[in-house]
């Protein structure tokens, strides 16, 4: 048995202090991740450098937090001592100092907080199952028939959908389904305006949304009521709530997103002056072609009208008939041409509208957008932890700089080469001294040794 634990303990690996501070810190990052807590803030300070650190604590414990200049500009209120907050961390470890605390990524007022939480959360939910993927995503029509929209009829959404559509597209035609947008039952009431449009299949793309607002005022687009039928619709939707910094679930699960309801409008209408340009030079075009026609025809016409005038009259008479003959049939091969033609320009304008960028310029704008988003998140994550890092290292050489050790008491004098004084016989009497103190220097002269 003896053997056996001086064989165990031999075996023990000897830690520093410092390595054992880094080791703990790497197991409380890698293993906890990120937590939510709710407490109250203490001993709340704001440094020149810009870093906040403080108290967070309940009625029965506290710990220390720190949260980084690049982090704590997103805070959209002023905090402060005896504020209740909700935060977003991660757990680490002062290493300098062996102390536990825990880095702030995000901090708001608990009652906003516990609805960025609850949003979170359904997100992440939503995402593992599936329905933001975009091969769920249905194909907006191109030239949509009548459209159905969905909000408040009292708001200014309507109205500024209504004023876009009816300057780009008079003849397309309007539905409006008006369902509650804020408040209690809110949420039920839109998911059944929703489910009414799917069941009376009267619309072939439907635009849901609302103004902006609080997150609270536009709570009720981040239910998970109104996100499930939002993906169980059959009819293409558009989200389009609030102003474009504002993002709810509805967003995620729509078939396209609109960062405004007037922005929804522009994206499923149709430019009608556009429509009406192409269609008159079609029209000029044919136009020019059938008068051309017309006039060769009548040229061949008055050739054998002349030439018929100096034949024998039953031979002019039959001549006539035949030429009536010809004549109806051209007015009959005209109107089939005219028919076709026109049949021909209607087959290329649906191809144009095919072919329209429009969409993809969408995509990409939104591609682009969330491209930004994640550029910005992977640059301040890294500012973050260099401005970590040199912190840590600012302590590390406070600790050892000799101003500090200055600071607690201590002198250095030198004589007047500039060599360092250490011992008695170092000087005799009449050299000349200067002393280093953390304030300044001292100049002496020694009497006696």
């Amino acid at each position: 048995m003896t053997l056996f634990a001086s064989q165990s303990q031999s075996n023990d690996r000897i830690y520093t202090v410092s390595s054992l501070n880094a080791q703990v810190r790497l197991i409380l990052e890698n293993e906890m991740g990120i937590v939510w807590l709710v407490g109250e803030l203490s001993n709340f300070s704001m440094p020149v450098s810009g870093h906040w650190y403080f108290t967070l604590k309940d009625s029965r414990a506290q710990v220390k937090c720190a949260m980084f200049k690049g982090t704590n500009r997103h805070v959209s209120f002023k905090p402060g001592n005896g504020n209740q907050v909700l935060v977003k961390a991660r757990l680490s470890i002062y290493e300098p100092r062996g102390d536990y605390q825990l880095i702030i990524e995000s901090m708001q007022p608990e009652g906003d907080g516990r609805l960025q939480q609850q949003f979170e959360q359904l997100k992440m939910t939503l995402a593992a199952e599936g329905l933001f993927a975009q091969a769920l995503k249905k194909p907006l029509p191109q030239q949509p028939q009548r459209v159905g929209i969905i909000t408040s009829k009292t708001g200014a959404a309507l109205h500024d959908i209504l004023q876009v559509l009816k300057r780009r597209d008079p003849s397309l035609a309007v539905v409006i389904y008006p369902t509650m947008v804020q408040g209690d039952g809110a949420a039920i009431s839109i998911a059944q305006a929703i489910g009414r449009a799917n069941s009376r299949q009267e619309c072939d793309i439907l635009i849901v949304g609302r103004g902006g607002g609080s997150l609270e005022d536009l709570w009720a687009f981040n239910e998970e009521i109104v996100a499930r039928t939002i993906a169980a619709s059959q009819i293409p939707i558009v989200s389009a709530v609030g102003h474009e910094v504002d993002v709810t679930i509805a967003d995620f699960v729509a078939d396209m997103r609109a960062p405004t309801p007037s922005a929804a409008a522009e994206l499923i209408s149709r430019d009608s002056s556009a429509q009406t340009d192409k269609i008159a030079q079609k029209q000029q075009q044919l136009r020019h072609a059938i008068q051309f026609y017309f006039a060769d025809k009548k040229q061949h016409v008055n050739q054998l009208k002349h030439r018929l005038d100096r034949q024998h009259p039953q031979l002019r008479l039959n001549q006539q008939q035949h030429l009536d003959d010809i004549t109806r049939r051209l007015q009959q091969i005209m109107l089939k041409k005219i028919q076709k033609q026109q049949q021909r320009i209607t087959q290329n304008q649906y191809k144009l509208s095919l072919h329209s960028p429009q969409q993809r310029l969408q995509h990409n704008t939104t591609t682009l957008i969330n491209t930004k988003r994640r550029l910005l998140d992977a640059m301040d994550r890294n500012l973050l932890n260099a401005q970590h890092k040199l912190s840590l290292s600012a302590e590390k050489l406070d600790t050892v700089s000799p101003l500090a050790t200055l600071s607690r008491g201590y002198s250095i004098t030198r004589n007047d080469k500039g060599d360092l004084i250490r011992r008695c016989d170092q000087v005799k009497a009449g050299d000349q001294l200067i002393t280093t103190v953390t304030d300044g220097k001292i100049h002496t002269t020694v009497n006696n040794n």
